[in-house]
């Protein structure tokens, strides 16, 4: 289908680029820098076309980043022919950029054509690199390990006698990441020539100006005072790419980084970066266009590929047409983030002591309404997780209550030993994590949340808990405010859901206690948080329907602390216990409570099953997502129909 027919496509149909047409550039007799542009052109088309199939996706940086990747791919990195594990290296630090590398391989023929219908889905293209992946070779994670891998990869290729060149490809947002400097000076002080590092320099983080948050200031001076070789040139002009790396051959005694000034989102207009108006937030960082805003957008850019076309002498281009997939909405759902957002709002009105931080997180934390209310008392750290907590360990000390925001895979993890520090020293913070556990099951297992638990449960002084319903994140909010007295974590799931039951009315927050949110006399199963929640509660009502097994559901909020003479009533009689996790068993609230019960040293046995993550989480929808991990309606229904089944005898039974 051909760019003037754009205007008849449906609401759900998509227009994308078939790798023919990619061969057919590849194929003609045009200089290579016709070939890339005309690459590049067809590859953001189809950039376009796979998230907006999958609903979500990075468009801005994929779109900035396109021009240098395409170049990279097509006349930089030697021996494609040969396989990853031959050819010269090439990575995103970043990883937001995934779909624009996998446009890039699949234009080549690197990966099968039909992986453009699979972004983020089950056994497809992840929604951040994953090095199963054929050509992905570094996963991503907390931003800033790019040089540090690629360091690592030159000195085993030295060793290994096979010397490779190195692409890195960074944010510049990223560069507020520790690790990114610490990992500079070895690099040279080894003379690791072979590592090219390209700064995609867009000026656009998450949501705002990397100017706004942490300005980088001259950096080309910077990097120079770490003993790298510096060149800077426009991320689109590919004359300019190509003529700035052909500088670098020349040096053969120290790193290069090459700053690659670059637009988020080039090549649509409306999302291009320039456009923000002052005081707006980056509305294409994340997430997937609405039908008219794709519409607009597909339509730009194929008009711009069809005049490079013209312009090479080439015939029209040739689309073809995919369909979106319809997104199921619930009408009512509970909306954690929401909820949180008008908590700290409310919390804040009454306590001028109240300060918030965040990590480049403002909108999906939901900060955007105290950043505007409070600004003096809101602190953007940036994409700093450790500088974050430790400025919060200062604001503690001096009397304040700080509340700190990321998402918990990073907030758990890169400033865990800052946590600890914290702790130590006996102040008072509150952690929120969003983004937690296994859902949204798109962006891949960096972003899955489901190791957070483990990762800070053992830390002296912290209260960590995570809520199920909009009116417990105000009441646990509220406690971790006003009455605890040691630090919390707050674990929010970001993902909105609909919940079959309701949050009982006055009910009290009692620290290690939870409540129940269904009868029953046969088995007990302990959950926590939405999803998981209302999944054991359809599952609890499925088998009691089919087999007659009546099953009592606890809802269990605290994930590192458990009552243990409320534990003693609540298990009563029932010698059959399941734990669900949203998190890896593991280290999840699922051992806690197998411990406690342990420890209550009852009369009779009680048989207790773990239940929740127990490998890598997968990449894909969410009903693909809890499917392959057995955490659906079904898979639990089997867990509590084996597990009832199975129970040893009542108490009752036992001394009769």
């Amino acid at each position: 289908m051909g760019e003037q027919q754009l205007d008849q496509v449906a609401s759900d149909e998509l227009v994308c680029v078939p790798v023919a047409e990619f061969r057919r550039v590849l194929q003609a007799a045009l200089p290579p820098r016709t070939k890339t542009e005309l690459f590049a052109a067809l590859a953001r088309i189809n950039v376009l076309y796979m998230i907006a199939r999958a609903w979500s996706g990075h468009i801005g940086t994929s779109f900035s980043s396109l021009d240098v990747m395409s170049w990279l791919f097509l006349n930089e990195i030697r021996d494609l022919d040969k396989g990853p594990a031959a050819c010269d290296i090439f990575f995103s630090s970043k990883g937001h950029d995934a779909p624009a590398l996998y446009a890039v391989l699949i234009g080549l023929g690197l990966l099968p054509e039909d992986k453009l219908d699979n972004l983020r889905r089950l056994d497809g293209l992840p929604g951040h690199p994953h090095v199963e992946t054929p050509f992905v070779q570094a996963n991503t994670g907390s931003l800033g390990m790019g040089i540090s891998k690629a360091k690592g990869m030159a000195l085993a290729n030295r060793l290994k006698g096979s010397p490779r060149r190195i692409f890195v490809l960074t944010g510049d947002g990223e560069l507020q990441e520790g690790q990114f400097w610490e990992s500079l000076a070895s690099a040279s002080h080894a003379g690791l020539s072979e590592i090219v590092a390209i700064i995609d320099h867009n000026r656009i983080q998450s949501d705002t100006w990397v100017k706004d948050v942490n300005d980088l200031g001259d950096l080309d001076a910077k990097l120079r005072a770490f003993g790298w070789h510096v060149a800077r040139c426009d991320g689109h002009d590919v004359a300019a790419i190509e003529t700035t790396l052909r500088s670098l051959d020349a040096i053969a005694d120290r790193p290069k980084a090459v700053i690659a000034d670059t637009i988020k989102g080039k090549g649509v207009s409306f999302m291009e970066g320039p456009a923000l108006r002052k005081g707006e937030l980056y509305a294409y960082h994340s997430g997937a266009p609405t039908e008219d805003e794709y519409a607009r957008a597909s339509k730009e850019l194929l008009s711009c590929a069809a005049r490079l076309f013209e312009d090479a002498g080439l015939r029209a281009l040739v689309t073809s047409v995919g369909r979106r997939p319809a997104r199921r909405e619930p009408r009512v759902t509970d909306n954690l983030i929401g909820a949180y957002r008008d908590a700290l709002v409310e919390q804040a009105d009454r306590r001028p002591d109240l300060v918030v931080l965040d990590a480049d997180l403002v909108k999906d934390c939901g900060l955007v309404p105290f950043a505007a209310k409070y600004p003096e008392r809101f602190v953007e750290c940036g994409i700093a997780e450790q500088d974050m907590v430790s400025m919060a360990c200062g604001i503690a000390r001096r009397g304040l209550l700080p509340v700190a925001h990321s998402f918990a895979c990073f907030l758990a993890s890169r400033p865990n030993e800052q946590i600890y520090n914290q702790c130590s020293e006996g102040s008072k913070v509150i952690y929120v994590g969003s983004l937690a556990g296994l859902l949204p099951g798109g962006p891949g297992h960096s972003h899955q949340s489901v190791r957070d638990i483990a990762a800070l449960g053992a830390i002296p002084n912290l209260l960590m808990a995570e809520p199920a319903f909009e009116a417990e994140v105000r009441a646990l909010f509220d406690y971790f405010v006003n009455t605890e007295t040691q630090s919390a974590y707050l674990r929010l799931v970001s993902v909105k859901w609909p919940m079959p039951f309701v949050y009982p009315a006055e009910l009290a927050v009692r620290k290690g206690r939870g409540w129940v949110v269904r009868e029953g006399r046969d088995i007990v199963v302990f959950g926590y948080g939405p999803w998981l929640l209302a999944n054991a509660w359809h599952a609890a009502e499925e088998v009691e329907r089919s087999r007659g097994i009546s099953t009592r559901i606890i809802n269990l909020p605290w994930l590192n602390h458990v009552d243990s003479a409320w534990l003693r009533d609540v298990i009563g009689t029932t010698r059959a216990v399941v734990t669900l996790d949203n998190h890896y068993v593991r280290g999840g609230q699922g051992q806690m409570i197998a411990a406690a019960i342990a420890g209550l040293r009852l009369e009779a046995a009680v048989t207790v099953s773990t239940i929740g993550v127990a490998k890598l989480p997968e990449c894909g929808t969410n009903d693909e997502v809890l499917g392959h991990h057995a955490l659906d309606i079904a898979s639990l229904a089997d867990v509590i129909r084996t597990a009832a089944e199975n129970r040893p005898r009542s108490v009752a039974s036992q001394i009769a």
